[in-house]
């Protein structure tokens, strides 16, 4: 896919840290309960790292109990870019920023209504910009 930001390598290391790098350009994925928002409570808009594309608003976060920011609906299926996966032996929706490609996380479906859907997102694919 042709994104609407497209950067080398270097450009995003020199951009992002460490941690930022291997979640969203290496599809890697931070710890369990070890980021910064997976428990977080305030309010607004969780944006892309890479790109600050809005992604998902607070009020559709909830505690899924899994250790990652967990939502049940995008602001906008038009900036989430959806992926078959099937990495380690399983079948799973990976999702990207459709604006820039990084990878932010996975979506499943058992989260709640009125979506049942849980978009288990890595914090450090994610900026929080607080109302």
């Amino acid at each position: 896919m042709g994104y609407k930001i497209s950067k080398s390598p270097e450009e995003w290391r020199k951009q992002l840290t460490p941690e930022q790098y291997d979640v969203c350009i290496n599809k890697g994925t931070e710890m369990a309960f070890t980021g910064k928002y997976h428990n977080t409570k305030e309010s607004g808009v969780y944006r892309c790292i890479c790109c600050m594309e809005e992604l998902f608003k607070s009020e559709t976060k909830f505690d899924s109990g899994t250790g990652w920011p967990s939502f049940w609906d995008a602001i906008s299926d038009e900036r989430i870019e959806y992926v078959e996966d099937r990495s380690y032996g399983m079948l799973r929706t990976e999702v990207n920023c459709k604006k820039c490609g990084a990878h932010l996380g996975h979506l499943f479906d058992d989260g709640p209504q009125p979506t049942r859907q849980r978009y288990c997102i890595n914090s450090a694919s994610l900026d929080l910009a607080v109302k």
